[in-house]
């Protein structure tokens, strides 16, 4: 079984107010940075506002090990923040990135480089890196442990043809998407992140080819506040064609 945390789900469109009356709480429309925290110690991306999302759900920075970056861009990779996870660790922090990916020199971590296609190992978890379409040595991540799979596979739009065949007839129990564009048509983000009317089409077809079962959970992150309608409104329009949408501090059993 997988314990999943999301720790952020927004887009970079933050809203002032997490430095206000946010500050200490999470809530359904004024989300942080991208990021998910797998059982208690593996994160996928660590942006500026992961710490405080540990911090405001209990969580020992201690407690993380390892950190999946999805690609270098600033809302989710904060080297600052990466060190500071380093520096409470008796051990060297690993730090997951794309083969190509440009990291600085980070005190206490250690680099591992990832290649497409290939599977690594964590104890019992098993990652695999998934080519992405996106920019700044973007990778989707497939985890595998005890028979069940998560994949995470933001940012990107749609799914790449490698990535789709490596991924047909798996059957993930957890889908985490994209979903940075609101419910309409027309805007220029399409290109490296997906929008609700493409989503409408893929999530159909991917119960069709086996990609996901018919108890399959699929959520959709990284949202663009000022591009969707509240929360609530695109849960109910996103539930009509298999999906949800995650929040900050929602907290999975897989």
């Amino acid at each position: 079984m997988f314990d999943v945390l999301f720790l952020g789900t927004c887009a970079c469109d933050f809203s002032p107010r997490l430095l206000t009356d946010k500050r200490d709480c999470f809530d359904f429309d004024v989300r942080r940075s991208s990021s998910m925290l797998i059982d208690g110690r593996y994160l996928v991306d660590c942006g500026p506002h992961t710490l405080d999302s540990m911090r405001i759900a209990k969580i020992s920075l201690s407690d993380v090990s390892d950190v999946f970056l999805t690609h270098t861009h600033d809302d989710h990779f904060d080297p600052e923040s990466v060190e500071m996870l380093a520096a409470n660790r008796k051990e060297p922090l690993r730090l997951w990135v794309r083969a190509d990916a440009e990291i600085p020199d980070l005190c206490g971590v250690s680099l591992i480089r990832m290649e497409i296609a290939k599977e690594y190992e964590v104890g019992e978890l098993h990652i695999t890196s998934l080519a992405a379409n996106h920019t700044a040595s973007p990778q989707h991540f497939a985890f595998e442990k005890g028979g069940k799979r998560i994949f995470y596979g933001t940012d990107g739009a749609w799914v790449l043809y490698d990535t789709f065949r490596w991924m047909w007839q798996k059957k993930f129990d957890l889908m985490v998407l994209d979903g940075t564009v609101g419910d309409y048509n027309g805007d220029f983000r399409i290109g490296e992140h997906n929008s609700i009317p493409m989503l409408r089409l893929m999530i159909p077809s991917f119960r069709e080819t086996g990609v996901i079962g018919e108890n399959s959970l699929v959520y959709l992150t990284h949202l663009a506040p000022s591009l969707h309608r509240p929360h609530a409104e695109t849960v109910r329009i996103c539930q009509k064609f298999g999906a949800d949408v995650a929040f900050d501090g929602l907290h999975l059993k897989i």
